[in-house]
């Protein structure tokens, strides 16, 4: 009889966002014909931008004519795809990055979950707290993460407090870790980081022989004088995997385009991670498609970055609006300035989970608990600025005189 794996008897019920759309559409059903306005995953709502499919209809064209016909693509992306995210992305920035150093996917979060399989399951993982359920839980399914216990953490992963007493930015462990999960500008809290605090990241990592691994999906959204990328710091090279996404960037949630950056000369105990991920993908991924591809690239040229930029701007007023809506209102909020999300602290002393129930059946809107980002997340919740202009002000507006 076949074993399967015990780690996931080990998960505590299901995946955060599973468990919202449950409640949310349990209370649709008893109350028919209501709105519920949504900002609580972060999905996005504008279409995508014409120079991008234009591309898409190019490719399209190619795909249909037999001279220009592409089957299986390279698994690590196409060459053109990736030499413009190395020149636009990085050699712009003074991040010394070339193009066969980017592996070109279909999500961050596939990535961020899968890179793990590199490492044994006897390296320690350091999280921040609060943070992106996918790191926790991809870590709980290959063992690494020992038990759950009745804290709410998992007794071998090593969990970095980010509160509002450390701008939400973790200190450095004082515990031995191999393995650093970074995401800047933050999900969930909305904050970015400094190239002076990163720096001491890149630092930690080379003298203690750790693996950073910076996730920058939400790097489009900087809007003051931060690094959009872990390789600007110097050092970086040698201690750090980058994964980004266009999920965000250029509205690609239901198109599916991503990429992770894994330097040549990144390696442990002298084993390199970017041939190592490099097997992995050549045996388990068949590659993004080609008219995927060439929607990327559009999005990374001057017109298509130009206007996948209007949308950040406008998804960025809306987390605006929010944030003073509800400071207005007495709210302690955060984030918002470069990143789609706000924070918030939940309040009379409410739970996360209290508060989004007061929250749907009271104004019917739709947030994040923040309990379901792990145990600093408890007293606070999550609201994006993914949904359209209207819904939003809406939805403040209903925050405002409802609860």
């Amino acid at each position: 009889m076949p074993k399967i794996n015990q780690n996931y008897s080990k998960l505590p019920g299901s995946y955060l966002f599973s468990d919202i759309a449950k409640r949310v559409d349990r209370y649709k059903s008893e109350h028919p014909g209501n709105s519920v306005i949504s900002l609580g995953i972060g999905d996005v709502t504008l279409p995508i931008v014409p120079a991008v499919t234009a591309a898409m209809h190019r490719a399209t064209d190619e795909m249909g004519d037999a001279a220009t016909f592409r089957g299986y693509g390279p698994e690590q992306g196409y060459e053109f795809l990736r030499e413009t995210l190395a020149q636009q992305q990085y050699i712009s920035r003074g991040a010394p990055i070339s193009a066969d150093e980017i592996f070109i996917s279909d999500g961050a979060k596939c990535d961020t979950g899968n890179f793990g399989e590199l490492f044994d399951v006897d390296n320690t993982a350091a999280v921040c707290d609060p943070v992106y359920p996918v790191y926790v839980d991809t870590n709980a399914m290959a063992g690494r993460a020992g038990d759950f216990m009745p804290d709410g953490k998992w007794n071998k992963i090593c969990y970095m407090p980010c509160v509002k007493e450390n701008g939400f930015i973790p200190e450095l462990p004082k515990e031995h870790v191999d393995l650093i999960y970074l995401c800047y500008p933050n999900n969930p809290t909305g904050v970015a980081i400094t190239a002076a605090r990163l720096k001491q990241w890149v630092d930690y990592a080379l003298k203690t022989g750790a693996i950073i691994l910076y996730d920058a999906a939400y790097e489009a959204f900087i809007t003051g004088d931060l690094p959009h990328s872990i390789y600007e710091i110097e050092g970086a090279r040698a201690c750090a995997v980058e994964f980004r996404s266009f999920s965000k960037t250029a509205g690609f949630t239901g198109l599916r385009c991503a990429y992770t950056v894994i330097p040549r000369d990144l390696k442990v105990g002298g084993t390199s991670l970017h041939a190592m991920w490099s097997r992995r993908q050549t045996t388990k991924f068949n590659g993004v498609s080609y008219v995927t591809q060439c929607a990327a690239q559009a999005a990374c040229l001057p017109e298509g970055r130009s206007q996948t930029m209007d949308c950040i701007r406008y998804y960025l007023e809306n987390a605006k609006i929010i944030k003073d809506g509800l400071s207005k209102a007495g709210y302690e909020a955060f984030g918002g300035e470069n990143g789609p999300y706000i924070w918030l602290k939940t309040p009379a002393s409410l739970t996360s989970w209290e508060f989004f129930d007061k929250l749907l059946n009271h104004a019917e809107v739709v947030g994040t608990p923040g309990s379901g980002f792990g145990p600093h997340g408890e007293g606070y919740f999550r609201l994006t600025g993914f949904g359209s202009r209207k819904n939003t002000i809406e939805a403040v507006e209903r925050i405002l005189t409802r609860i």
